[in-house]
């Protein structure tokens, strides 16, 4: 069974000061781009092997982000933190579940629910710089 990989798209693309807030869509389109090749790869920092289900969730201006092969973007029609905890609970519980975010509150509401989480750096090495 796929590990499921869950990236809280708002809070990773917020992680770097690289002029984001100018083009919210197309930072999260940077970012899907970024993720894509970690489906078939695997994400070695975090201990992921291959293959992954990755979710890109997208909120706001970045809504119109669509899907790549490899990278199944979701926009979340309200908070894309409440809309991580749905597919975090949706999921198959035996069902390996990785969160990527920073979020002090997000990750606690995951955590209880029994996915992994992981900071920005695991998938953007530029993050917190």
């Amino acid at each position: 069974m796929h590990t499921l990989l869950i990236v809280d798209a708002a809070n990773v693309v917020g992680s770097v000061p690289d002029g984001w807030w100018r083009d919210r869509q197309g930072a999260a389109e940077r970012l899907r781009d970024r993720l894509a090749p970690y489906a078939d790869d695997g994400l070695p920092g975090a201990a992921l092997a291959p293959p992954l289900e990755i979710v890109l969730v997208v909120e706001g201006a970045a809504r119109r982000t669509a899907s790549v092969p490899g990278v199944r973007t979701d926009a979340a029609d309200g908070s894309g933190d409440d809309r991580i905890v749905e597919l975090v609970a949706d999921r198959a519980d035996e069902r390996r579940c990785v969160v990527v975010t920073a979020d002090r509150e997000l990750r606690t509401r995951v955590a209880a629910l029994g996915a992994e989480v992981t900071g920005p750096r695991t998938v953007r090495p530029d993050a917190g710089r």
